[in-house]
């Protein structure tokens, strides 16, 4: 049973950074796709990055680029997002996502799997 435990979420002003976690459990097989996405209140689930077990191919939403890495310690099972220049636009739920087939062009939540329970972000300005 996959499972994964978000962390790192909170308040921040404007210009500030912040590193969100992933904890994965039960996976196996050295193959998937790990991913964020979020979703603010009244607007849909958005993909924000994902990248292939091991690292290879990172994609972000162009939003997030270059303000934003993903990225995996293997040795902790953990997925991270680095969060900087976080603007207020960014204050959502954050989610981490998972699949066992290696990533495909973009980031589509519908062919994620496993899901995380989020984290909240929150920017001032």
């Amino acid at each position: 049973q996959v499972q994964l435990v978000e962390s790192g979420g909170g308040s921040v002003q404007a210009g500030g950074s912040l590193r969100l976690s992933c904890a994965v459990s039960g996976w196996t097989g050295r193959s998937g796709c790990m991913g964020w996405f979020r979703q603010a209140p009244g607007q849909e689930r958005e993909g924000v990055a994902r990248v292939n077990v091991g690292g290879s191919s990172p994609y972000y939403v162009d939003s997030v680029q270059g303000r934003f890495t993903i990225s995996q310690d293997t040795a902790k099972n953990t997925l991270y997002l680095q969060m900087n220049s976080l603007k207020p636009e960014d204050t959502a739920m954050y989610y981490c996502a998972a699949h066992h087939w290696p990533c495909g062009l973009g980031i589509d939540a519908r062919t994620f799997r496993y899901w995380g329970q989020g984290t909240q972000v929150a920017v001032s300005s």
